[in-house]
Parts: structure tokens; C-alpha cells; sequence
């Protein structure tokens, strides 16, 4: 029986653990941290297997133990982390685009709580009503804590996306590339 129980997680763990790592990572706005948040939340999940009565429900078990974990993690190393303006050594090129860095960035200036429902609200696609169930919090803080950081995301984005489409080469054509799409589309995805 045990073992029968722990193909099937381990089943569930690999559908949705690339999905948990994405949100993760925009939660924390590192892959490092994001993939050990992922790693404690599939093992609370695994912890509460027997538990789950509903398997069809496990996703959504899973990704609120994960958001749950972000925000305790973050409320426990907030007095803990000092933040300071220098790196202690230079960080090594990302292959993402400087849009989605900026974006990341941006992410990491709003609170923990804030920056949760932003990525459920905008990334995840979840309903009011959902977020609300899922920080466990009132709809109408949802939609006030969401309002309040896309403003804040577009205060942070616009010095960057008026950069981006500055030098932006300028095409005798209407046509755009992919990339440039895809740019825009990542900032205006969140904003």
C-alpha cells in the first residue's frame, strides 16, 4: 500500500513540480531559493499525501503549501537579512532578457504578500476569489494589494521599458521580432 502510495506521488511530483519552480521563482526572484522552496513544499505535500482525500485537488493543495511556505520563510528571514546595494561578487550573465530581469527586480521591491498575489493574480491567472482562498485574506484585500502593486510595478518598470524602447532598433517595416514581442509581452504580462 505504501508503495503504491508513493508511485503516486511521485507521479504528481513530476507533473507539477516544473509549474511549482516557475511560481516559485517568481516569488523569490531566484532559481536557487526557488527550487529549495519547491523541494519543502512537495515535501510537506508528500508529508500530507495520506492525507488528501481529493487528488485532483493536489495541485492547488500544493501550490498554496508553496505560497504559504514563501510568505513564513519571508517573515522569518525579515529581520534576519541585511540588504545592501553591492553584490560580494559579480554575478555571472543570465540568458534571460533585460525586461524580465527588470521585472524580477521590480518583483523583489514589493512585500512578500503583495508580490504573492501579484504572481498568482497575473502569472498563475488565478481568480479574486481564488488568491483570496489561497493567502488566506478577504477578496477585497486581494484586489486592493493587487491594484497597489501593479501601480508599483509600473512606477519601478517605466525607467526600464522607456530604456527598452529607446534602443530598439527602429525597422522600415511594421514587423516585429519574436524576441521583441516577447520582451514587451513578459512586461506587460505583469503590468
Amino acid at each position: 500500500m505504501a508503495a503504491a502510495a508513493d508511485a503516486e506521488f511521485t507521479s504528481f511530483a513530476q507533473a507539477v513540480s516544473s509549474r511549482l519552480l516557475g511560481t516559485a521563482n517568481l516569488l523569490c526572484g531566484n532559481w536557487h531559493t526557488a527550487e529549495d522552496l519547491t523541494q519543502t513544499a512537495l515535501a510537506k505535500v508528500y508529508a500530507s499525501w495520506p492525507r488528501i482525500s481529493s487528488k485532483d485537488a493536489a495541485p492547488a493543495y500544493a501550490r498554496r503549501t508553496l505560497v504559504n511556505s514563501y510568505l513564513a520563510d519571508r517573515y522569518r528571514k525579515r529581520w534576519r537579512e541585511v540588504l545592501t546595494g553591492e553584490l560580494p561578487e559579480v554575478p555571472a550573465a543570465a540568458p534571460d532578457s533585460e525586461t524580465r530581469l527588470a521585472l524580477i527586480d521590480a518583483l523583489a521591491m514589493l512585500p512578500p504578500r503583495a508580490r504573492a498575489i501579484v504572481v498568482l493574480r497575473y502569472w498563475e491567472d488565478m481568480s479574486v476569489e481564488q488568491v483570496a482562498l489561497l493567502v488566506g485574506c478577504s477578496v477585497g484585500n486581494v484586489k486592493s494589494q493587487s491594484a497597489r502593486g501593479l501601480d508599483r510595478l509600473r512606477q519601478l518598470l517605466e525607467p526600464a521599458l522607456a530604456d527598452a524602447d529607446r534602443s530598439a532598433p527602429v525597422s522600415s517595416g511594421s514587423h516585429e521580432s519574436g524576441e521583441e514581442r516577447y520582451g514587451r509581452g513578459i512586461a506587460h504580462r505583469a503590468v
